[in-house]
C-alpha cells in the first residue's frame, strides 16, 4: 500500500516537473532571449517590408534607410547630441580649398573580412555621383583624392552646406572590392551586396512576410552589440501595444490613446513631434488644381484645427503652410495661414465657375490605410463637400499612393514624410523631387533660385534667411498643403535604451532606431512581467493537477 502511494506521489511530482518545464519555456519565447542563450531584439513594425536593406534597394523612405544603416556606416553619424564619429575618427573644413578632410579609423574590416581603406570611401564617393540615390546625390563633389590609406580629401565643385550632414553623415560607405563592377546598384541583390561594416549583418529577409533578421558583428569596431539578434516583424498598428505589453516585442511605435496604458504596465514611453508632417498632395499639372487660386481655396476650406483636435484627438501640432514646423530652428511664422474661412472658399470657387450655378467639380482623394489617414480623408472630404467639391475618397496600398502621386495619376493625396527637423536640404527634395511624397513643383523661378541658394550659403544666419523665404514663397504657391505635425509615441520595455536622435538619423528622420542604441543592453529586469494576462497553461496546469489529486484520493479510500 505505501509502494503505490509512493509510486502517485512521484508520478505527480513528475508531472508537476515537466508542466513547470513547458511553462518556463513558453515564457522564454516570448521574451528577449532564446533558448540558446542569445538575446533577440524584436521590433514591430505596421508596414513590414521596406525593401532589400543595400544602400541602393531599399525603399526611398525613413525605415528603408534605418535597416540598411544598421549593416552599412558613414564616415560620420549622429546621436542624442550631434555629430560622432563613425568611420572617419575626425574631420575638418578647409575653406581655402573648399574640401573636407577625413582620418579614417584604423583597424576596420568588412564583414568578409577585407581590411577598410581610405580607398573604398574614394571609390564610393565616384560611384555614387555617377549613380545617386534618393537619400545622397553628389552633384557638388569635384574629386575625392587619397592622401594615404587612411585619409582623404574630399574636394567639392562650390560651397555646399549640407555636406556635413546629409552627405558625409548620410552616403553609406560601400567596399570596393564588391561594387566596382555593379553596373545598376538598384538591382544588385546579391548576398555580397550586403556586405558592409556596420553593427549587424543581415541573415534573413522576407519581402512576403515584410520580416527582417539581423545578427550581431561580433568583429564590429565599436565593440559587439549588447544584443546577439535583431528582428523587426509586420504587427498592425491596432495590435502593436498590446504585442509590447505581452512581451512579444520590445520596442513599437504606439498609438496615442494607448500610452497611458502602456506606461501604467511599466514600459519606458517616448516622443517626438515636429520632424514629420502629413500633407494634402495636390496634382498641379491637372485642371483646376493647376491654378494656384484654386489650390488657395482648398487651404481655405480645410479646417486643420480641426484635423488636430479630431483626426489625431489633439496629439498634433497644425500644419504650416511653409512646410517646416514650429520645432524647426529654419520656422518662418510671418507667411501667408490661410486660416480656415470657408466663405473665402466658396468665393474663389465661384469666381472661378463652380458652385451653386456653376459646374459642380468632383475630385478623387487618394489615402492609405495607416496613420489614421483614412479618417483624415473623411474629414477633409467632408470640408470640401461643404464648399461645393464632391469628394471621392479611395484606399490604396501605401507603395501604390506613392507610385501614382509620382506619375501624376491622382487629383489629391494624403501622404506624408519626415526629415523636415534635420538639415533644410530636405526642402529642395521634396518640393524639387519626383518622389511619392515630393511637391515635384520647379514652376516658380524665385523658389527655384532661393532652394538653390540656400545649399551653398556657409553663414549660417543668411542661410537662415532664405530657408525662411523659401516658406513664403512655398505657402503662396502652395503645390502641397501641410495638415499637421504628427506627435510619435514609441514604447520599450527599457533593455535598450532608444532614442530620438539629434536632427534626425542620417539627413533627418525622426525614428528612434539609432544603431548605437544597441550597443548597450540593459536587460529588462525592472520591466514587470506580463502578469495581469493569464499565464500560458496555468489553468491546464490547476486542471491536471486536481485531477490527479481527484484520482489519488479516490485510490487512496479504495486500498484503504
Amino acid at each position: 500500500m505505501k509502494n503505490k502511494h509512493i509510486a502517485i506521489v512521484t508520478l505527480l511530482s513528475i508531472l508537476l516537473f515537466s508542466l513547470l518545464t513547458c511553462l518556463a519555456i513558453a515564457g522564454a519565447d516570448s521574451g528577449n532571449t532564446n533558448e540558446g542563450g542569445e538575446i533577440t531584439c524584436i521590433i514591430a513594425d505596421s508596414t513590414g517590408d521596406w525593401g532589400y536593406p543595400s544602400p541602393h534597394g531599399h525603399y526611398p523612405r525613413g525605415p528603408g534607410y534605418v535597416r540598411m544603416s544598421l549593416v552599412f556606416d558613414t564616415l560620420v553619424w549622429k546621436d542624442k547630441q550631434g555629430f560622432v564619429p563613425a568611420l572617419a575618427t575626425d574631420w575638418e573644413y578647409i575653406e581655402d580649398e573648399n574640401a573636407y578632410l577625413f582620418h579614417l579609423r584604423e583597424g576596420v574590416t568588412w564583414h568578409d573580412g577585407e581590411k577598410f581603406t581610405a580607398d573604398d570611401v574614394a571609390f564610393t564617393f565616384n560611384y555614387v555621383k555617377e549613380h545617386p540615390s534618393w537619400w545622397v546625390d553628389l552633384k557638388s563633389l569635384k574629386q575625392a583624392e587619397i592622401l594615404d590609406e587612411y585619409t582623404v580629401k574630399i574636394y567639392l565643385e562650390e560651397r555646399y552646406a549640407p555636406f556635413l550632414n546629409s552627405d558625409a553623415g548620410g552616403l553609406a560607405i560601400l567596399p570596393k572590392h564588391v561594387w566596382q563592377d555593379v553596373e545598376d546598384p538598384a538591382e544588385f541583390k546579391e548576398p555580397e551586396s550586403l556586405i558592409g561594416t556596420g553593427p549587424f549583418k543581415l541573415v534573413d529577409y522576407s519581402k512576403t512576410h515584410g520580416t527582417y533578421l539581423y545578427e550581431a558583428n561580433k568583429d564590429y569596431y565599436l565593440g559587439k552589440t549588447n544584443i546577439d539578434n535583431l528582428k523587426f516583424v509586420k504587427i498592425s498598428e491596432e495590435m502593436a501595444s498590446t504585442a509590447l505589453m505581452r512581451n512579444e516585442v520590445f520596442a513599437t511605435a504606439i498609438p496615442p490613446e494607448t500610452v497611458a496604458e502602456v506606461r501604467e504596465n511599466g514600459f519606458v514611453i517616448i516622443n517626438q513631434s515636429g520632424n514629420w508632417n502629413a500633407k494634402l498632395m495636390i496634382n498641379h499639372e491637372k485642371e483646376p488644381m493647376s491654378s494656384k487660386e484654386f489650390r488657395h481655396a482648398l487651404a481655405y476650406a480645410i479646417n486643420r484645427t480641426e484635423l488636430v483636435e479630431i483626426a489625431q484627438r489633439g496629439h498634433a501640432i497644425q500644419g504650416s503652410p511653409g512646410l517646416l514646423s514650429p520645432t524647426s530652428p529654419y520656422y518662418n511664422p510671418e507667411i501667408i495661414n490661410y486660416e480656415y474661412d470657408p466663405e473665402r472658399a466658396k468665393d474663389i470657387l465661384e469666381s472661378m465657375g463652380y458652385g451653386h450655378n456653376g459646374e459642380i467639380l468632383e475630385l478623387e482623394l487618394i489615402t492609405a490605410p495607416r496613420m489614421g489617414f483614412e479618417r483624415v480623408a473623411e474629414i477633409i472630404a467632408r470640408q470640401l463637400e461643404a464648399v461645393g467639391i464632391k469628394v471621392n475618397i479611395r484606399s490604396l496600398e501605401s507603395k501604390t499612393l506613392d507610385y501614382r502621386v509620382m506619375n501624376q495619376q491622382f487629383d489629391l493625396a494624403i501622404s506624408g514624410h519626415g526629415g523636415i527637423g534635420g538639415d533644410p536640404a530636405i526642402l529642395n527634395k521634396v518640393i524639387l523631387g519626383n518622389f511619392g511624397y515630393s511637391a515635384n513643383y520647379t514652376k516658380n523661378d524665385t523658389l527655384n533660385q532661393l532652394l538653390e541658394a540656400h545649399l551653398h550659403e556657409m553663414d549660417q544666419e543668411k542661410r537662415q534667411a532664405i530657408v525662411r523665404e523659401i516658406q513664403g514663397v512655398y505657402a503662396e504657391e502652395l503645390p502641397a498643403l501641410t495638415l499637421y505635425y504628427p506627435t510619435w509615441y514609441w514604447g520599450h520595455d527599457g533593455s535598450v535604451d532608444i532614442y530620438y536622435t539629434m536632427g534626425g538619423i542620417a539627413s533627418g528622420i525622426p525614428i528612434p532606431l539609432n544603431k548605437l542604441a544597441f550597443m548597450e543592453y540593459k536587460g529588462n529586469a525592472e520591466v514587470p512581467a506580463a502578469t495581469e494576462a493569464p499565464v500560458p497553461g496555468f489553468g491546464l496546469l490547476i486542471s491536471i493537477l486536481a485531477l490527479t489529486g481527484v484520482a489519488y484520493l479516490v485510490i487512496r479510500r479504495r486500498n484503504d
